[in-house]
């Protein structure tokens, strides 16, 4: 009975102080750690990336963002690739709570060496368009700041088997 009363406590503290952030008009910039090795292909070792956003709120709890990102992964019997990603995308944020949904559309353009028939390296370039799924929680370190961790998902709609990937995003959010 005891943990109960202290889990709800925590939560209660954890959710108090939210909701101004998530107010109409409220701007947001963010940088990210991306990837942090969560990939599920066969192909892949060690994922690892910089993600910028930037976005404003359209509507209390309704934010709409840009984003750009640079990716590295390393490729198991592979070179290593190197990705671009750019787009946009949209969050919904709870305001008892400070948890959020988002999704969205990204252009992707991962550029490496390609071994050829004849044993030398070409240039490859692969685009992919992916649709962004995640969930995270904002900790505020004061008004303005907040540290966000977040799963997501990028769902590789023409090449779903090796392209889609999972991962952690661990992100310094600035609320102005």
């Amino acid at each position: 009975m005891m943990k109960r009363t202290i889990l709800a406590l925590l939560l209660a503290v954890v959710c108090v102080g939210a909701n101004a952030q998530f107010e109409k008009k409220t701007k947001y910039l963010n940088a990210s750690l991306t990837g942090l090795d969560l990939n599920y292909s066969k192909n892949s070792r060690f994922h690892l990336g910089f993600e910028a956003t930037a976005g404003y709120f359209v509507k209390d709890s309704w934010m709409i963002d840009a984003r750009a990102g640079l990716n590295h992964q390393v490729v198991k019997a592979a070179p290593d690739e190197t990705s671009f990603e750019l787009g946009a995308g949209f969050r919904y944020y709870f305001k008892s709570c400070g948890i959020f949904l988002g999704s969205g559309v990204l252009y992707d353009l991962t550029s490496g060496p390609k071994p050829t028939i004849l044993g030398t390296m070409a240039k490859r370039t692969d685009n992919h368009v992916l649709m962004p799924v995640e969930a995270g929680y904002c900790f505020y370190v004061n008004h303005y700041i907040s540290i966000e961790p977040a799963l997501y998902y990028n769902i590789c709609l023409d090449d779903f088997k090796d392209a889609s990937r999972v991962g952690l995003r661990l992100g310094l959010g600035f609320y102005f």
